[in-house]
This record gives structure tokens, C-alpha cells and sequence, in this order.
């Protein structure tokens, strides 16, 4: 089953299905989508106060017992909300795959109209990355396929990032964005394997009275290089909101250079597959709810890396 390519009617029928013959004590609670849908799992609002995840491709799937095991012992190591695993679904009702019930988190997705002060911003995100990054790895799941290979060596994606540049031709500075990418496989880390998020962006940071005030969507989390979770200096921050988060993570240039490699892999892939569907990449945004698109994020990890090399 393909969950995304069902009706919300269907979904919100069958989310009621599953919570009556499993959770028959919430059974009466309204059920509703929430506004904003992520890729990998479909989410509705149970009540006021809990909200209900489906995986929507069965290589999201393992996600769901990861977190359910490791964001109680997370919770208790970070100074920000994060979501709360309340009860494991098992699959039922024509649904093949194990779910979740989490309390919900009130908040603003982040973007440049939802947060006050963006340098203080950038400096409490950093603040909760150093945390999460001193939380206990001990058993751990490693970085991997659960993970999308977040956390991994870069490597991974090199033969997709090439081929994605030389896609993009001349729509973007090829020869930079290659020099970007070379730098980033060549910045090896003999650091210990920590916590690390997998999918900082936004659509994951929520805000309350302009304040940072959650981070959410752990299931790329694991544990490994947490260069990846410093995409978001170059596809939200700039100037001096960089500058702040860049002095509140203490990683060293190495680290900074697999970051502008895991920022720009994502810029062009999207890029590329914007291209091949409808041959313009002029809009495309890049983890963000802000008007950033691909091109621009490239620009700016371009620029950056130009002041460090």
C-alpha cells in the first residue's frame, strides 16, 4: 500500500478503524489531517492533545519502533520538545504496517514571519543539537538505510550528486558546486559516532511567540556524523543567523565542509528531478516553508565555502 496516494477521506476512515479496535478508549475522539503533510508518514490530529502517524511507504516503516524505543530516552537529554510515543499501533483494518500515537506538540512551523530573532534562533537550535549530540549513543542504531544513510559517510550519494550537477548544466555553477562537493568527501572526521537529528529543516522546528520551542520527526535520527544536521546554515540561516549557529555547534572545518555537502546533494537532486519533470527549476524550494529555492542554496554554499577556502 502507497498511503499517499489514497483520499483524505479514506485516510481519516481508516485512522478511525484502527484506533477503535485497537484503542477502543479513544475510540470517540475527532480525527482530523493536520495542515501541513510530511513524505514519509501521513499525520492526523486525535483530539486536541494526541496526534496519530501512519508510514506511507514501507521504507518508512522501521522508523516507527525506532522511535517509540529511543525518544523517551532522548526527552529526558534535551532542553526542547520533542515528541512523546504514547501508544504502538500494530497493523490492522488492511493496513500492513505498525503506527504511532504521540502527544501533540502546539507550535508554528518555523519560518522568517514565525521567528522574532533569527540569530537567537539559530543559537537555540545549536544549543539542542549540542545536546542532543552529548545524549548517551550506547546502542544506538547506527546509521544506515533506516536513517537514508543520514549520519553516514557521503559517499553514498556521490554518484547521484554528479549526476545531478551535470544534469543542471549551465543552470548553475557546475565547476563550484563540484569543488563544494570534492571538499565534503575529501573532510574525513575521526570523531566518535553521537546522536544526530537526520532532517533538520523547518517543516521540523516549531516555534511558540517567535521562540524555538520543538524540534519534531525524529525517524531519520540515529547515530553517526551529525555533519548532516548543519544543512540548515545555508537553507534557512544567512549572515549573521550563520554566523550564531556556526559559534554554538562546536564542530571543526571538516564537519562544516560534509554540511555544505549534505545542503548542496539535497539542492541538486531536487533540482534535478524539478528539471525532469518539467524542465524548470527557477521555484523549487529546498526544506523550507520560505521562499529559498535550490539555485539559491547552492549560491550560498557556494559563497561560503569561497570564504573558508
Amino acid at each position: 500500500m502507497d498511503i499517499r496516494s489514497a483520499s483524505s477521506e479514506f485516510l481519516c476512515s481508516l485512522v478511525k478503524r484502527l484506533i477503535a479496535s485497537q484503542f477502543p478508549d479513544w475510540a470517540g475522539l475527532p480525527i482530523r489531517p493536520v495542515e501541513r503533510q510530511g513524505n514519509d508518514n501521513w499525520t492526523f490530529r486525535l483530539g486536541e492533545h494526541m496526534s496519530v502517524r501512519l508510514p506511507s511507504a514501507d521504507r518508512y516503516v522501521s522508523q516507527v519502533r525506532k522511535e517509540h524505543e529511543w525518544l523517551p530516552r532522548l526527552a529526558a537529554q534535551l532542553p526542547l520538545q520533542i515528541p512523546v510515543p504514547l501508544a504502538l499501533g500494530e497493523p490492522g483494518e488492511g493496513y500492513p504496517w505498525s503506527w504511532s500515537i504521540y502527544r501533540w506538540l502546539d507550535g508554528d512551523i518555523a519560518s522568517t514571519e514565525s521567528v522574532a530573532d533569527l540569530p537567537e534562533f539559530a543559537t537555540s537550535l545549536g544549543w539542542f543539537l549540542v545536546n542532543l549530540q552529548r545524549a548517551d549513543p550506547k546502542g544506538g542504531p547506527l546509521a544506515g538505510q533506516h536513517s537514508f544513510f543520514r549520519g553516514a559517510p557521503l559517499d553514498v550519494y556521490d554518484l547521484e550528486t554528479r549526476q545531478a550537477i551535470e544534469m543542471l548544466g549551465d543552470r548553475i555553477d557546475g565547476d563550484r558546486a563540484n569543488q563544494v562537493w570534492n571538499a565534503a568527501l575529501a573532510a574525513d572526521t575521526d570523531a566518535e559516532p553521537v546522536w544526530f537529528h537526520g532532517d533538520v529543516a523547518t517543516t521540523n522546528l516549531l516555534t511558540s511567540n517567535g521562540r524555538l520551542s520543538g524540534v519534531i520527526d525524529f525517524g531519520c535520527s540515529g547515530v553517526g556524523d551529525p555533519a548532516c544536521d548543519l544543512a540548515i546554515a545555508w537553507t534557512f540561516f544567512a549572515a549573521e543567523s550563520r554566523k550564531a549557529f556556526r559559534a554554538t555547534v562546536p564542530q571543526d572545518v571538516n564537519a562544516w565542509a560534509r554540511g555544505r555537502g549534505w545542503a548542496i546533494w539535497k539542492a541538486v537532486i531536487v533540482l534535478a528531478q524539478q528539471l525532469a519533470r518539467s524542465g524548470n527549476i527557477g521555484t523549487t524550494t529546498i526544506w523550507t516553508q520560505n521562499p529559498v529555492t535550490g539555485r539559491s542554496v547552492i549560491d550560498e554554499v557556494i559563497g561560503d565555502y569561497h570564504e573558508w577556502y
